[in-house]
């Protein structure tokens, strides 16, 4: 039962949870309470002293209010709730003697730093500091640190509230980064001036509250006032992460993550933060034939005149890519099959069962793993596929959960059980006799590394009895974004890719880059960069990225969420629905909308759960026929995290990373 107090903060009384810190209460009282190192998702370091407080009947002198609960407040001599004030006299005074002593050795660098306008300190010393100093000594001096090519430091500005300490070693989950010293020469530092290794290390950025840690591939390229913001979706995996685009003019210029506690938090990968530089290189902003095996610049009615041409007659499949929306994948499904062929998203050979929902997306949402006591992971390493998720599973275990991995023994950022590599390991576990009561709390997450082999389903229907005998929930994580919404849409074929391709003569390919097509078909390729697609293609149609373009997707849990527009396509290219609806003029089958709008009425008309945005649907639970998997070794899907889809292979700062990455992989480090 909750323990449930009362307690009188500025005059105004809330009932709150005992177990809630003043500074908690404040925020549930709707009082601005000024903190640095306090986090709500980090633990508490109580070492900035700016969140003071004046507890009556307490001591006589302020409390850190991220460090006392509200269970621990006397009541009144009559009983009356405890009293706390946060804009005393007693206060005041204590704030402004806080934020003297912080900015005692602060540089005065806030016309160059790009924290400026979005600074912490900034603000609060404008709100709760005073207007002079009286300090005249020599201001001390630190080293920069040298994080890698992400994270730039300038640690003379530094205020030692250790928050980058205890994200990288409570949520990253690497323990590089730490705080030597005391007093005057306490500064935070890295083991043996490491760079970090970590693919969540960007989010350090957001939490400084000072200009100490910044964005190195942003840095002076803009004012926060000068950029437009879009909230949106991030595609550069499953997990379908809230994020904010910042854009100058028609340019990208930094991504950020969006506060939801059902997704990713507010955290997001290292990917998805720094591929905007990938949005501006090789893009394709005009339209391309190949005329004699030499791809020539053409107009879009040249353009749509040869695919009418070379479609004409002849059997034609569609492939859709790992970042298409939902709209353009039924757009095709719609067009390919109004031509008699057949349309096929599965491009890595997953087989994912279509009509099954349980099956290919499951029935656990990514909360669950918050009240979790068992997580299976089979064929899967998270910590590549989806870092937020790896994140989210290495909370539950800090909070006490077992983690079980069937796969290749991989770091994880925590420690698992490993039970075996392969298949014979999973049915054993899965045929497991149980005793007593099912755990409760049991989710099962099974990887593509697990699926995209010839006996996939098999795998999968092992997976599916494990979740169903121990009384859990089947979470199926893909690697792509677009997969769960091109199968909610019915963008498969019954036998998978092979089916799909086999006699056709012309190829539609929906930026499906990671799939190589034989030589014999007509190509005709809709993408956003030149890659491996563009290159095997005969006519490319330039399409618009994920950043500008709305659209919808569905993440690994099956929840639909809308990304919307954050600037235009490059030169002439073009939505990727408004493309297929003029392919479909031109070929005579034309699809029955003139507009986004009127294509998403279609949409949810033919499949009503995805009207229901941002709501995780419930899953009829429809197990898979038992068949024995071959006894064979687990292949995880990602090898390289940096390098997974056209994007970021057209990224400088992935490039780098990727580089670094192989190149720490070799070296041997022994420290005595």
């Amino acid at each position: 039962m909750t323990n449930l107090k009362k307690i009188s903060i500025d005059g105004t009384v809330v009932e709150v949870d005992g177990a809630m810190t003043l500074i908690q209460a404040c925020e549930v009282a709707g009082v601005q309470v000024p903190r640095f190192c306090y986090h709500e998702r980090l633990t508490i370091a109580g070492n900035c002293r700016m969140c003071l407080v004046e507890v009556l009947g307490g001591p006589p002198k302020p409390a850190a209010s991220c460090a006392m609960q509200v269970k621990d407040l006397r009541p009144g001599p009559n009983g009356e709730p405890p009293v706390v004030k946060t804009n005393s006299p007693m206060v005041k005074k204590a704030r402004e003697g806080v934020m003297e002593f912080l900015l005692i050795n602060h540089p005065l660098d806030c016309p160059i730093c790009d924290q400026g306008g979005e600074c912490d300190l900034q603000d609060q010393a404008m709100a709760f500091g005073v207007d002079f100093s009286r300090y005249r000594e020599p201001k001390r001096a630190s080293d920069d640190l040298d994080l890698g090519p992400l994270v730039s430091t300038q640690m003379t500005r530094c205020i030692s509230c250790t928050r980058c300490v205890r994200f990288t070693s409570e949520v990253a989950g690497i323990l590089q980064m730490g705080q030597t010293g005391r007093g005057e020469d306490a500064e935070i530092t890295t083991y043996l001036g490491l760079s970090l290794d970590s693919n969540m290390q960007g989010n350090i950025i957001d939490l400084c509250p000072v200009g100490a840690l910044t964005s190195k591939p942003y840095a002076f390229t803009a004012r926060p006032w000068e950029l437009a913001k879009t909230e949106s979706i991030d595609v550069m995996d499953a997990l379908g992460s809230n994020i904010r685009i910042d854009t100058k003019g028609r340019e990208v210029m930094r991504i950020l993550p969006r506060n939801h506690d059902g997704v990713n938090e507010e955290w997001i990968s290292d990917k998805t933060r720094f591929i905007w530089d990938g949005l501006r290189r090789q893009r394709l902003d005009v339209p391309y034939i190949r005329v004699d095996g030499k791809l020539r610049k053409a107009s879009w009615p040249e353009a749509l005149a040869a695919v009418a041409k070379a479609v004409k007659g002849k059997k034609v499949a569609g492939l859709v890519g790992d970042l298409v929306p939902v709209e353009a994948a039924y757009s095709l499904k719609l067009l390919v099959e109004s031509l008699g062929g057949h349309v096929e998203c599965r491009t890595d050979g997953a087989r994912l069962p279509a009509g099954n929902r349980s099956a290919y997306v499951g029935t656990a949402s990514i909360e669950d793993l918050d009240s979790a006591e068992m997580i299976h992971l089979i064929g899967t390493n998270p910590r590549l596929e989806a870092p937020v998720l790896n994140a989210r599973i290495r909370k539950a275990w800090a909070r006490g959960a077992t983690v079980e991995l069937i796969g290749e023994a991989v770091d994880l950022t925590y420690d698992y059980v490993h039970v075996g590599t392969g298949r014979k390991a999973l049915v054993a576990l899965a045929a497991q006799q149980i005793v007593g009561t099912p755990e409760k709390g049991t989710v099962v997450i099974i990887g593509q590394g697990a699926l995209n082999e010839a006996d996939g389903e098999a795998v999968l229907a092992q997976a599916m009895s494990l979740a169903e005998r121990n009384n859990g929930k089947l979470l199926v994580l893909h690697t792509a974004a677009g997969r769960v919404g091109a199968m909610d849409v019915g963008a498969v074929t019954e036998g998978g890719l092979l089916a799909a391709t086999e006699g056709a003569e012309v190829i539609f390919n929906l930026g499906a880059d990671e799939v190589e097509i034989a030589a014999g078909p007509f190509v005709i390729y809709q993408g956003s960069h030149g890659d491996r697609g563009a290159m095997r293609a005969d006519v490319i149609l330039p399409a618009a990225a994920y950043t500008e373009e709305n659209a919808l997707f569905v993440n690994t849990e099956g929840r639909p969420q809308l990304a919307f527009r954050a600037g235009f396509a490059p030169g002439e290219a073009k939505e990727n629905w408004a493309i297929l609806r003029a392919v479909s003029a031109e070929l005579g089958q034309t699809l029955p909308w003139d507009s986004l709008a009127a294509l998403r009425r279609a949409l949810i008309a033919a499949h009503p759960h995805l009207g229901a945005v941002d709501v995780v649907p419930e899953n009829r639970w429809q197990p898979l026929p038992l068949r024995a998997p071959a006894d064979a070794d687990f292949r995880n899907a990602i090898k390289d995290f940096y390098l997974t889809n056209p994007i970021a292979r057209a990224s400088a700062v992935m490039a780098e990373l990727s580089a670094n990455h192989a190149a720490r992989a070799k070296t041997q480090m022994a420290a005595e």
